[in-house]
């Protein structure tokens, strides 16, 4: 009966040290119930409140890195691309190592690889096109030194009837253009850009540059000497009302290259497309209205 009675007591004291009477239950249960409703909506409720409320306020924060210019791509989409930090590689020159970073982080390159054009270039020539109205439906095209292809793919896009490309680079096929693996300075260059436009062109693009020596006045006169003759060419095959564009350097075209444009188009302006590097020097000559060819 001791053992008994000692036993039932000390049930009775573990009780009381450890579990909830009724009363306190039911007070637990209540304050629940008002932790429940202390906001006017039951926890699940609010759970999902603040999930949207973070959700807004992280979307503030996108908008204030947006609006810092945090790296958001140049076509206006509104897709930003985290950047690539590129470490100098033990065999790697440091020259190379900044190419390398430019080409990462450059927001044209992103959006030609995005949008399948052979290259950042075919922007340039897009918006040169939306500027000044340069291809036409059902025109004939002639683009000197096409490689990769972007210009080609831009032209075949806007309805030119006929493109042709030449360039002494391997240029992968684009559907709708035929393309010359050939040096334009070729003796037999032009004739053969002839045959195969077996016509007029409507508009004679270069976007050739001549390999760079590191002497700024020498590269120079190269790539006068191959605006030159790219002008000359157009001059040959243009029909009346035509259209050559040509990319130079520096100051842009001048002195004999500016004279015989200004000869030759009604109209002859300068400009530099946003796809075209801050830091490059590189700009292009937009002559429109050919004059025709002098009998």
């Amino acid at each position: 009966m001791a053992r008994r009675s000692s036993s039932s007591t000390g049930g009775a004291g573990k009780r009381g040290a450890g579990a909830k009477t009724p009363r306190a239950r039911a007070k637990r249960s209540s304050n629940l119930l008002k932790s429940d409703t202390a906001l006017g909506a039951p926890a699940e409720k609010r759970g999902l409140a603040r999930g949207a409320a973070q959700g807004k306020g992280a979307a503030k924060g996108r908008d204030k890195r947006k609006l810092a210019g945090d790296n958001v791509d140049a076509g206006g989409t509104g897709h930003r691309g985290m950047r690539v930090n590129v470490v100098t590689g033990r065999y790697r020159k440091h020259s190379s190592t900044l190419w390398l970073d430019r080409q990462l982080n450059d927001p044209f390159v992103a959006r030609a690889k995005a949008e399948g054009y052979r290259s950042r270039a075919a922007y340039k020539l897009i918006e040169l096109d939306d500027k000044f109205g340069l291809i036409k439906r059902g025109a004939a095209i002639v683009d000197l030194g096409c490689a990769p292809g972007g210009w080609l793919q831009v032209a075949v896009q806007r309805g030119a009837g006929k493109v042709v490309g030449i360039d002494y680079l391997p240029t992968p096929a684009v559907a709708g253009a035929e393309i010359l693996e050939l040096d334009f300075l070729d003796d037999t260059a032009p004739g053969k850009l002839k045959a195969a436009l077996g016509g007029s062109a409507d508009v004679v693009l270069s976007d050739m540059a001549a390999p760079t020596t590191g002497h700024r006045a020498t590269d120079h006169l190269r790539v006068v000497a191959l605006a030159e003759t790219a002008l000359d060419f157009a001059l040959d095959v243009l029909k009346p009302g035509g259209a050559f564009v040509c990319k130079v350097f520096q100051g842009g075209a001048e002195g004999d290259l500016l004279s015989k444009l200004k000869q030759n188009f009604s109209s002859v302006r300068h400009a530099k497309p946003k796809a075209s590097r801050a830091e490059s020097s590189e700009k292009y000559v937009v002559a429109t209205g050919f004059r025709g060819r002098a009998e």
